[in-house]
């Protein structure tokens, strides 16, 4: 039994250079159990550093301008809490999908013994990611930010600076539904804050002066609505992925590289975490992936005879253009002599 790669046409047995061995040692030991994922992008913790503003501004105007300063206390309690709970699962979703491991493929794992270890079967290959020298298990991508190759990757969201990926999808969906609720809750709020000031004294609506009320509320205003927009569309995004079984950058994939796909009420399950409860709703509790075995690295093709049209798997962002790198995928099928 020899090994051929699928593109190259290099055979792994007689050219152990294949794999630059020197680039694609074996992974470093590996740190504590719970260490902290943090993606070190400039961009991405200035984003994630805005949206954290933009919640505490809205929660300051809430509160200060528009709850505190009602006499109707009841008003006040109902909807002071209401806009604190959802602000915190908001912020505590924001920090679960940013400081959640997306499902990174272990890096340099694409060594010969690793290879060797998965005693590939006639008709199977596996695919070799260039950039971080890891094997790809099916629907897995590289992302050029997180330089890592992430299970069912979806896209990269400089929001919460992290990919969102196989384990913390659950996490980026909540982030987004709680974040159009807070927004739609904030513009109810804010409307019934005008109606009630054009009725009474303005100088007895807030403890700030009329202009700086004005000018407070309608910041507010034009926040809630861009961001209800906006989280509104990405969670609708993301749902429908879910339900489908299918990320972002598959659905850009579909005509080329066609799959079979699991039934949507399943791909749910294992997403928000087992059967529906109310911890779907709770960013603390995570969801349900079964653990990638030796077979999980392999995939299977037809045939030897379509060896030189095997697809090969994109490796950065669905928004970025293929680049030439992409072509320099590798993949190594085994065959019988």
């Amino acid at each position: 039994m020899m090994l051929i790669p699928t593109h190259h046409f290099r055979d792994i047995e007689r050219k152990p250079e294949y794999l630059q061995p020197e680039k694609c040692a074996p992974p470093p030991y590996p740190g504590p159990a719970g260490t902290m994922w943090f993606i070190r992008d400039g961009c991405g913790i200035a984003c994630a550093i805005v949206t954290w503003f933009l919640v505490l501004y809205a929660e300051f105007v809430v509160l200060f301008v528009m709850l505190i300063p009602s006499r109707d206390y009841v008003y006040s309690i109902i909807n002071g809490i209401l806009f604190n709970l959802l602000a915190f699962l908001a912020l505590a979703s924001h920090c679960r999908a940013m400081l959640t491991d997306p499902g990174a493929v272990p890096k340099g794992n694409a060594t010969k013994e690793f290879i060797e270890s998965l005693q590939l079967k006639p008709g199977q290959v596996v695919y070799k990611c260039p950039k971080c020298c890891s094997i790809k298990p099916d629907r897995a991508h590289h992302c050029s930010v997180c330089k890592r190759c992430i299970r069912k990757m979806d896209h990269h969201c400089p929001w919460v600076n992290n990919c969102v990926g196989e384990n913390n999808q659950k996490y980026f969906v909540l982030f987004t539904m709680y974040i159009a609720l807070i927004s739609l809750h904030a513009l109810i709020m804010v409307g019934f804050h005008f109606l009630h000031c054009f009725e009474e004294d303005w100088t007895k609506c807030s403890y700030f002066s009329p202009p700086t009320t004005v000018i407070l509320l309608i910041l507010l205003c034009f926040e809630g609505l861009l961001f209800l927009i906006f989280t509104s569309v990405m969670f609708g995004t993301q749902v429908h992925s879910i339900c489908t079984d299918e990320t972002g950058i598959e659905r850009l994939k579909r005509k080329q590289q066609p799959r079979e796909r699991r039934g949507s009420w399943k791909a749910v399950k294992e997403t928000f975490g087992g059967n529906f409860s109310p911890n779907w709703l709770n960013p603390f509790s995570g969801p349900y992936h079964p653990a990638l075995r030796d077979e999980g690295w392999v995939r299977q093709v037809a045939s030897s005879d379509n060896m030189e049209t095997t697809t090969e798997e994109p490796s950065e962002e669905p928004s970025e253009e293929p680049s030439e790198e992409r072509k320099d995928e590798d993949s190594v099928e085994v065959t019988d002599e």
